[in-house]
């Protein structure tokens, strides 16, 4: 029903459709209603088109919602994406073979698409979806509406809706055992059984058997029954009659045999006959169809049981679903045949036969004689129809409906959908396709036009509710005749105007029996065949003159038939006649009693006449009938009809001016009762606006107030308990139509009238109580002086309008305008007042005066409304109390509301919109209100706004997109200006807020947001803070927190509470959202957008624990919030909630990170252009975003358009970006790049590899180098190596690499890797910088260097590995802990505060293990780092002569420290660490470590290098203790030198491993220095012990000897280990010496104890034996090499390089004889400084004497000459080994005669004895000799 009238396109016209049969108005009336002008009135309220303004409750068409699409968050060790991959190729693949579609059971909203939303033009323009619709996903504009304080619902409009049920029943058929011959009539009618009372009028219908159908006769109408609801006690009274019966005919009785029979041919001619001559008929039987069963509530939506012929899903209130069951027999009264559609066909088949007269009561008492049944089954097909309210516009789109007299033609019933229609109509099945066959015969109808016969609702008329239509009738009840005799009796009834002329016809007003003639004048009833009490069960229906006379009356003429056929066809004859009196007898309910005359006489009405009538039966009252009068022309109430008297009156001016009837009949009304009162509610309010437009003042305000005071009656006694009456709403809304311009608007007068009465109230007087009532009902008065100003407007303008123009904003007149300003100020003063006074009333007042703005916006030129909005603002302004402050926002909130809010003027021309300036100011100040839920409310105002507009379909294009953001853009300016406002708001709140701010940026443009930040440095700084606290209040966190997620406690956030957007309270959008996901159930199959994630959620979607439906589950989880942790919330919703609500968390967290990233690569944009404020040298906005964005989890989708801007940025900024101001920024990102390097998602490692590539980029544009960089990585590696899980347990307990490890190393070989880089780049779309990467001679890459750099950080990795690996081995085998922790010192060399901390580590592990010399190494090591750094910067006491001097202590301090890495201040790292102080601390713990380890020589080294600090510091006590510590050291050197025993510091043993089970250390030789006191065996069970463990199952073999070790000869499934004591080789000793070595270091000066060489000696024979005499035995010497020197920073070295001499048998055997003379020698010689020190002397001379010349000693001296000298091999020697041998033997006998001398010399008395032996020892040696060698008796 669009098609726009007469009055322009903002008012819509609704035709009105009568449902009840119309009413005809007496026609010689319709011409001169303007006599009656009460009538008018009526007729106009009833009749006139109702007007609705399509402007006042707003009209918005919103765009579809945005689709969601899987976001992919990766975690570490996950790939979704490749997983989500398989799961929809295995999708696609299964429905291919199934080819069967399965629906989708989500939601439009929810479904997942793989195309991108409604404007691919925006899309191109920004990187992701619109952050405000992400976060208002299901935003519904009249959902938010709706929770507006004081909003207005519109009204249902109860003028055209039925509500309730409707029922339509139609008559099939009717068949009867005896067969059907002549015609049958009857009526339909509800009927209540327990108030016994009829609810409608009869709806007739007729059977007629086949012969006598006529071929044209349209086919039978469906009756259609109003009921209120469902009721068990709401039945179908169904009577039947036939023609009356033949007196000696065929008697009725034939329908009831027990016994079949059929009627015979005569039988049936009989009958037909009779019946075509018998005009009258007699009852003939009845039944009664509940309609409902006993068990139905009386609830609309209440079920009926099976037994009834409505099924529940019939009366369901919104049952969409066609379907009803087929329910069982129909018990009592008949069996279901069979239903579709919404209709049922049931069979009724317990007629009751009618035996005599009977009544209503006879029929329904229990007690009486049931009459026999007829055996006759009576079809009926019963239909539910849908009602719904007319009143919508939508209702009527596409339906065009007729109504002439009761025929109502439904076109076009196939396009009507009942989904898309709010309310409707009748849905009828034509009963045309039903084929039914009966048992008896079938009439055929033909189905041209569906009749629809509406039956009256009598209920209509005791409803307190106002009549909507016009209906003015009289239905008349004959109940009985009381004769003496029997009579065969009928009645005949007619309307007449007077008594005068008994021949003068009737009035036709009688409503005839057959449905579509016209008005009779006569209508009698049926037959009381033979009675003497003649009981009658007709209703007739008279059709009332508007306004009658006292005259007007109801005659009765009673007649007898003979109902036997003679010649032709019996004749009534009347018997008498009864009359009665409308005036005095309409309004009567009870039954009314009557005489009968005999004759009519003229004028018998009146008195006299009645006298001189003669009556029958003795002039007793015989004739008893009963009235129902239906009219709402006619009140029944006396005074509202003295009012409608009064009101003609004074129109019609027949009464003297101002005659006081009128006021007293005003007056009066207040005591009218209530449900008359309602029932003219409309003509009456019309009336009274009348005289307020027209009057004069007195009657204007009597007007005034018997409508306050009618309205607030309706408003207390109507059921409706809404603040905005919904019989009032339909007035305003529908009725009122400002008397369709027949006279002058409303609205000056209402206006006036009512400005008076407040401003008396303002002035002091007395108003009485009537003023409250006015406040309450203000709302009214509003709304009708509005509707009345529009309507004018539209009147003026429409006429010379051109078409399509909009009606331009009327100018009020100046005395109206001012007049509603002091009006609308009075008001507000009381909403001022009484809000403080907390009064409800004020709130709702004050949502009146915002919605009368919001309707005059739309009507007057907005300037003039917003001077009353400035009014409103003055009186509230600022920061008001509470109850003020939320009157003031929901005024606002409802103005801003207005569908052109966005097209508003500014006050000035040059103004922009006025309203959002307002709003914005308002909003920003209750941002800061201490009243928490105002700054709830200020923020959802502001969402619900802007996602008005954004959703809003007018407002799509760009420009217009854009306006709104200009508009809202100065919102973002306040906060800037004041952000402790933001900061002190909830986070609930604040998310509200940035999902604005950013919503506003989106759709700004570039010049704008320029100019935001040119203003000042720190202003552009806290705008990027706003974006910051975009990215941590819409961080999307998995809820088990995956490792790595920037929950690393060393994340820039680490500290920030956990955000999940489930917040304590549910915010409003995820509410809604959620109720929305919860409506749209969900199927057990997966929604689409689940796909994998279903298999999760479907297992927990059985447990009995879960709720039926999603709402319950929401419902369940929202109840139990109180108290709950966030965790335990989203734990409490449904799986499939849970997985909605997280679509949505990940969704909207993109949107907005997406959002953030376009604006950063904006800004970096206009950086370049260097025109805005920001600082430069650092760029903090851009780095403290990105590195934000870098530390949380992110989408997939977010990183691959992340790493485009990231190289974008650096290109423009690497310079600022890579300095040392941003060392901080650029560890993050180095951090967060690594991190990502480990992703299993091939996609995010990628991207990872080109983050880090850019860094390499940037390092050579600004560098040259990347020194620097490594540093930062370096750094960053080792932290990452604390957060990453590189190891895992395998199965069998023991650890291995992760696949996160392998992947940082893949991706670590692939920077340097130049093909497979040049790949990634081009891939991920960066291919200009790949063009950078392959031109390397014209750029400054250096493939080289990029190696350099990954073998550098590969290196770092391998051995935090290889320390991670050892973990579980660590305390067993200290060898390797020792080692991984040196491997890692190395590792980190670059960045000497790791490194000095893999150091200490080390340090620590030896002092453990009490290896105190290796632990001075490390002290040492980390004092030459802070040395050497220190040196390098010339800072210090110390020069480059210092630090070779610790070199030469420990060798590892070694060239110079990487001057990039020594200054690298990065954050936390570098310099600062590296003091004097720090030194000499290392140096002192190493001096300390040293001299625990007896190494004192070193000691003196270290104090050396202490001194000249404190020389330097002046430091002199420190100087003296130092030199004390010197002495004591010379001290100790000097006694271990002077000690007979040679001191030893350690023990030395080269270990060699053979075995596969040994890994890496397979077929390596190691020299482990050990503490001096451990031996060969000690050390073997250590070795043992540690490898034992390791070998599961393997044997350890130990290699008892040292001999040379072949591989092929050991077992391959046995591991070996060969120990062998070593002696280290002095630095200027001669390996090549035969002589047997005596290690000692008593060289006389002191000598560093640092080795690197190692000897041992093998003794063998060349025959194969394995021992043999001193002839045969051969020795090898093998000299190994280590890497680097003992004492080192770990207990053992790698044997580098090995070397080996032999000697043969009598070089052995010289050797041998030399080593004994020269140790002889040696002690002789050596001087001695006193005599007090001969003691030790004699000692060892005594020790050496004896070893050499005791007589028992056969294996020295002795055994050479008797091995060599004798026999077979002395002639096997050269000569010149002879020579040599004979040579060596002389000198030792001369040696050892030349000792024994001296040793005479110095002894004393107690050796003597000793002396003489070796005096004997030395002659019989020489003796024994002198066989082999002749010569030496001669030499000695």
């Amino acid at each position: 029903m669009d098609n726009v009238l007469a009055d322009g396109p903002r008012f819509q016209r609704i035709p009105r459709h009568s449902f009840s049969n119309c009413f005809k108005l007496d026609p010689l009336l319709d011409d001169n209603l303007e006599q009656w002008p009460h009538l008018n009135e009526l007729v106009q309220s009833y009749g006139t088109d109702l007007v609705k303004d399509e402007y006042k409750y707003g009209h918005y068409e919103s765009i579809g919602p945005i689709p969601f699409h899987n976001q992919i968050f990766e975690g570490p060790d996950t790939d979704m994406e490749t997983e989500m991959d398989l799961a929809n190729a295995r999708r696609i693949t299964l429905q291919d073979s199934t080819e069967v579609e399965k629906p989708s059971t989500s939601g439009s909203h929810f479904s997942e698409s793989n195309f991108h939303d409604q404007s691919n033009v925006e899309m191109s323009k920004h990187f992701g979806e619109s952050p405000l619709p992400a976060y208002e996903p299901v935003f519904d504009w009249e959902n938010e509406r709706s929770t507006i304080f004081g909003q207005r619902i519109p009204g249902t409009n109860i003028l055209q809706n039925n509500s309730g049920l409707k029922i339509a029943v139609k008559v099939l058929s009717l068949s009867f055992q005896a067969g059907l011959v002549e015609p049958f009539y009857g009526t339909i009618c509800l009927y209540n059984r327990e108030r016994r009372e009829k609810l409608s009028e009869d709806f007739i219908f007729h059977i007629l058997p086949v012969e006598m159908q006529d071929k044209e006769s349209s086919s039978e109408a469906h009756g259609i029954f109003h009921l209120d609801a469902p009721s068990a006690s709401v039945c179908l009274l169904i009577q039947l009659e036939k023609p009356a019966t033949e007196e000696g005919g065929v008697t009725s009785s034939v329908y009831s045999r027990k016994e079949p029979v059929h009627l015979t041919e005569r039988e049936k001619q009989k009958l037909q006959v009779w019946s075509r001559m018998m005009p009258y008929k007699e009852s003939f039987a009845w039944a009664i169809i509940p309609l409902f069963d006993s068990g139905v509530s009386s609830a609309s939506g209440g079920s009926a049981s099976p037994s009834s012929p409505l099924t529940t899903s019939m009366l369901g209130s919104s049952s969409k679903e066609a379907a009803v069951e087929q329910v069982a027999k129909i018990t009592v009264d008949g069996k279901l045949g069979y239903s579709s559609g919404n209709s049922v066909v049931v069979e009724v088949s317990n007629l009751n036969k009618v035996k005599e007269g009977y009544t209503e009561d006879s029929l329904l008492d229990p007690k009486h004689k049931v009459h026999k049944p007829v055996k006759g089954i009576l079809t009926l097909e019963i239909e539910k129809l849908q009602t719904v309210q007319v009143g919508s516009e939508k209702a009527l789109d596409n339906k065009t409906i007729n109504y002439e007299g009761n025929q109502s033609s439904v076109a076009d019933r196939s396009s009507y959908r009942i989904d898309q229609v709010q309310n409707a109509y009748l849905e009828s099945k034509s009963s045309g396709r039903k084929e039914m066959e009966r048992n008896g015969s079938m009439t055929g109808f033909s189905n041209t036009a569906t009749n629809y016969f509406q039956a009256f609702d009598f209920r209509t008329t005791l409803r307190n509710e106002p009549f909507s239509e016009l209906f003015h009738c009289l239905y008349v009840y004959p109940l009985s005749v009381s004769m003496s005799r029997k009579r065969n009796l009928f009645i005949r009834v007619e309307l007449r105007k007077d008594d005068g002329d008994i021949k003068k016809q009737p009035l036709e007003a009688m409503h005839p029996r057959e449905p579509g003639t016209a008005l009779q004048k006569y209508v009698h009833t049926q037959v009381a065949v033979g009675a003497r009490v003649a009981c009658y069960h007709d209703e007739i229906k008279v059709s009332l003159p508007a306004i009658w006379a006292p005259m007007h009356h109801l005659l009765f003429t009673f007649f007898h038939v003979d109902l036997q056929t003679k010649l032709e066809a019996p004749k009534p004859v009347v018997i008498g006649y009864a009359s009665l009196p409308l005036s005095t007898h309409v309004q009567l309910k009870s039954d009314i009693s009557l005489p009968i005359m005999r004759d009519l006489v003229p004028h018998y009405l009146q008195d006299g006449t009645r006298e001189r009538v003669d009556y029958l039966e003795d002039g007793k009252n015989i004739f008893r009938l009963r009235l129902r009068l239906c009219s709402s022309l006619y009140p029944i109430s006396e005074r509202i009809r003295d009012f409608f008297l009064e009101y003609d009156r004074h129109i019609l001016r027949t009464s003297p001016p101002w005659g006081s009837e009128l006021l007293e009949a005003i007056n009066s009304l207040k005591n009218v009762d209530s449900t008359a009162l309602l029932q003219f509610l409309q003509p009456m309010l019309n009336m009274l606006l009348h005289l307020i437009g027209s009057g004069g003042e007195t009657l204007q305000v009597a007007a005034f107030r018997a409508m306050v005071n009618i309205l607030t009656r309706v408003q207390q006694e109507s059921v409706d308990d809404g603040e905005r009456n919904l019989f009032l709403v339909n007035f305003v809304d529908y009725v009122f139509d400002d008397f369709g311009s027949r006279q002058p608007p409303v609205y000056p007068g209402l206006s006036t009238v009512w400005g008076s009465l407040a401003r008396s109230k303002a002035k002091g007087y007395r108003v009485g109580p009537v003023y409250d009532d006015v406040l309450a009902m203000a709302w009214f008065f509003l709304e009708v002086i509005v509707k009345s100003m529009s309507l004018e407007q539209t009147r003026l303008f429409y006429q010379n309008l051109p078409s399509g123009e909009d009606v331009p904003p009327m100018q009020l007149k100046e005395g109206v305008f001012r007049c509603i300003m002091q009006l609308y100020d009075c008001l507000l003063t009381e909403v001022h007042e009484r809000c403080k006074k907390g009064l409800g009333l004020a709130k709702y007042l004050n949502s009146s005066l915002a919605f009368f703005c919001y309707d005059l916006l739309s009507t007057i030129e907005p300037r003039q409304v917003f001077e009353l909005v400035s009014l409103y603002l003055d009186k509230f302004s600022g920061v008001c109390q509470s109850v003020l402050h939320d009157c003031k926002l929901t005024f606002l909130q409802i103005l801003c509301d207005h569908d052109l809010f966005v097209e508003m003027p500014g006050r000035d021309p040059s103004d922009r919109n006025y309203l959002s300036a307002v709003l914005i100011q308002e909003i920003f100040l209750t941002l800061d209100h201490e009243d928490l839920s105002m700054r709830a409310k200020a923020a959802r105002i502001l969402v619900v706004l802007l996602c008005k507009h954004e959703f809003d379909i007018r407002y799509q294009k760009l420009e217009d997109k854009l306006y709104i953001a200009q508009l809202y853009f100065p919102l973002v300016g306040q906060i800037l200006d004041e952000m402790p406002v933001f900061y002190n708001l909830s986070s609930v709140e604040k998310r509200e807020v940035l999902i604005i701010i950013l919503q506003i940026i989106r759709n700004l443009d570039d010049a704008s947001l320029i100019k935001a930040w040119q203003q000042s440095i720190a202003r552009t700084r806290l705008f990027f803070k706003l974006l910051e606290e975009c990215l941590i209040h819409f961080e999307h966190r998995k809820p088990e927190g995956g490792m790595l997620m920037g929950s690393s406690s060393r994340s820039p956030l680490g500290d920030k509470p956990s955000s999940s957007k489930y917040s304590e309270r549910l915010s409003p959008a995820i509410n809604h959202y959620l109720l929305e996901a919860a409506r749209l159930e969900v199927g057990p199959q997966g929604t689409p957008e689940n796909g994998y994630l279903w298999q999760r959620v479907n297992s927990q979607l059985n447990s009995p624990s879960q709720p039926y439906s999603l709402r319950e589950a929401l419902a369940q989880a929202q109840s139990s919030r109180i108290g709950a942790s966030t965790q335990a919330l989203r734990e409490s919703l449904h799986p499939i909630l849970r997985q909605k609500l997280e679509l949505w968390e990940e969704n909207l967290s993109t949107a907005v990170s997406l959002q953030v990233l376009e604006t950063i690569k904006k800004f970096s944009g206009t950086v370049e252009s260097r025109s805005i404020a920001t600082d430069y040298g650092k760029l903090d906005c851009i780095t403290s975003i990105f590195m934000i964005v870098f530390s949380h989890n992110q989408p997939l989708a977010f990183w691959k358009v992340l790493f485009p801007v990231f190289n974008s940025v650096f290109e423009l900024h690497g310079a600022v970006l890579m300095a040392r101001e941003n060392d901080r920024f650029l560890k993050q990102i180095a951090f967060h790049l690594l991190r990502l390097s480990v992703f299993r998602n091939e996609n995010i490692r990628k991207r990872a590899v080109i983050g880090l590539l850019v860094l390499v980029r940037s390092s050579f544009s600004n560098f040259k180098q990347t020194a620097r960089l490594r540093v930062v990585l370096t750094i960053t590696l080792s932290e990452l190596m604390s957060e990453v899980q590189v190891t895992h347990i395998r199965s069998d307990g023991t650890l291995e690499e992760t696949g996160e490890a392998r992947r940082l190393r893949k991706s670590l070989e692939e920077i340097a890797d130049e093909l497979k880089s040049l790949n990634i780049l081009s891939e991920c779309g960066l291919p200009d910088m790949a063009s950078v990467a392959s031109h390397e001679k014209e750029t400054q890459w250096s493939w080289s260097e990029v190696k350099t750099l990954s073998d550098s950080l590969l290196f770092a990795l391998d051995a935090s590995l290889e320390h991670a690996l050892l973990v579980t081995i660590m305390t067993l085998d200290r060898y390797a802990a020792a080692e991984s922790f040196y491997k890692l010192a190395m590792a980190f060399a670059p960045v000497p505060d790791l490194h000095i901390m893999w150091l200490l580590h080390l340090c620590d592990a030896h002092q453990e293990m009490q290896s105190w010399a290796e632990a001075a190494q490390c002290a040492v090591a980390v004092a030459g780092v802070v040395m050497q750094a220190l040196v390098s910067r010339n800072d210090g006491v110390w020069s480059s002569d210092h630090v070779s001097a610790l070199r030469k202590i420990c060798p590892m301090v070694t060239g110079e420290i990487n001057s990039e890495a020594s200054t690298a201040e990065v954050e936390g790292y570098g310099a600062s660490k590296l003091t004097v102080d720090s030194a000499v601390k290392y140096l002192q713990l190493a001096n300390k470590l040293f001299s625990q380890a007896e190494l004192h020589h070193f000691c003196a080294s270290i104090l050396e290098l202490v001194i000249p600090v404190y020389k330097s510091r002046r430091a002199y006590g420190l100087l003296a203790k130092c030199h004390t510590m010197l002495t004591n050291i010379y001290e100790s050197i000097l006694e271990q030198e002077s000690s007979p025993i040679p001191f030893a510091d350690a023990t030395y043993y080269r270990v060699g491993f053979y075995g596969e089970k040994f890994g890496k250390l397979d077929g390596k030789e190691y020299v482990y220095r050990e503490p001096r006191d451990v031996r060969l065996g000690d050390i073997m069970e250590k070795l043992s012990h540690i490898y034992e463990s390791r070998m599961d199952g393997t044997t350890l073999h130990v290699i008892p000897d040292s001999r040379q070790v072949k591989s092929d000869e050991l077992l391959p499934e046995v591991c070996y280990l060969q120990i062998t004591a070593v002696d280290p080789v002095m630095e200027d000793e001669d390996l090549g010496s035969r002589r047997e070595r005596i290690f000692s270091l008593s060289t006389g000066s002191v000598r560093a104890r640092v080795f690197d060489r190692f000897l041992y000696d093998t003794p063998f024979t060349k025959n194969g034996k394995t021992q043999g005499g001193l002839e045969d035995q051969w020795k090898r010497r093998t000299v190994l090499q280590t890497e680097g020197s003992f004492p080192a920073l770990v207990n053992r070295l790698l044997v580098t390089k090995s070397e080996s001499l032999e000697f043969s048998p009598v070089e052995n055997a010289i050797g041998m004889i030399e080593t004994r003379t020269s140790a002889l020698r040696n002690e002789l010689e050596e001087p001695r400084s006193s005599e007090g020190d001969q003691l030790p002397r004699l000692q060892s001379l005594q020790r050496i004497l004896q070893g050499s010349v005791a007589v028992q000693v056969n294996s020295g001296v002795l055994s050479v000459c008797t091995a060599f000298l004798s026999g077979e091999p002395a002639t096997r020697l050269r000569s010149q080994e002879l020579q040599q041998l004979i040579a060596a033997l002389l000198e030792f006998m001369a040696v050892c005669k030349r000792a024994i001398r001296v040793h005479f010399r110095l002894i004393g008395e107690e050796d003597q004895e000793f002396h003489t032996q070796l005096v004997n020892g030395f002659q019989s040696l020489t003796a024994e000799l002198s066989h082999y060698i002749p010569a030496i008796l001669s030499e000695l």
